[in-house]
């Protein structure tokens, strides 16, 4: 039989024939591609929960199709920018509607605010009762891209009452 393009694939220089394949090769192959997927991924985000980022990846596709779908959005950019900060930063984040702040990096407690893709004004409030030291500020744009700009609660700027305005473009990062 002549191997080709119909009954074969061309590997490392030669037609291997589709029967010659076993699923031994084909679960090798899938480890090995999922081992550099999880290489590439520490090399990106060293200080990552790697298992993490699937769920990002998800939310951040699903909030993007139920708008194209709906003209709605979903209530999920909260947790969107608090898994980006467990991505990006490595915050280890704290348990659900923990008092204080949203996670820890190192000693530092982090509140996390997101600027959704609906906000005009790219801001957000920021309560100033929370145990915190640092800020992370998310933003969402309207292409579903996200960012982050991570600052010192000192660089908050100065207010009597409870709360602060804090706009995208205030904010060094």
């Amino acid at each position: 039989m002549i191997l080709g393009p119909d009954n074969a694939f061309w590997d490392d220089g030669e037609w291997i024939s589709w029967e010659d394949v076993t699923s031994e090769d084909i679960d090798e192959h899938s480890l090995l591609s999922k081992l550099e997927y999880e290489a590439d991924l520490r090399l990106r985000f060293p200080n990552a929960d790697i298992t993490l980022i699937p769920y990002f990846e998800a939310l951040v596709k699903l909030a993007a199709h139920y708008l194209v779908d709906t003209g709605r959005h979903l209530q999920v950019y909260g947790d969107i920018g608090e898994l980006f900060g467990a991505i990006t930063y490595g915050i280890k984040l704290n348990r659900n509607y923990a008092p204080g702040a949203d996670g820890r990096l190192g000693n530092d407690h982090v509140e996390i605010k997101t600027i959704t893709p609906f906000n005009k004004h790219d801001r957000v409030t920021v309560k100033l009762d929370g145990n915190f030291s640092k800020l992370l500020l998310v933003k969402i744009n309207d292409s579903f891209c996200v960012s982050g700009k991570l600052i010192d609660r000192k660089a908050l700027p100065r207010t009597k009452g409870g709360r602060v305005r804090v706009t995208w473009a205030d904010v060094e990062g």
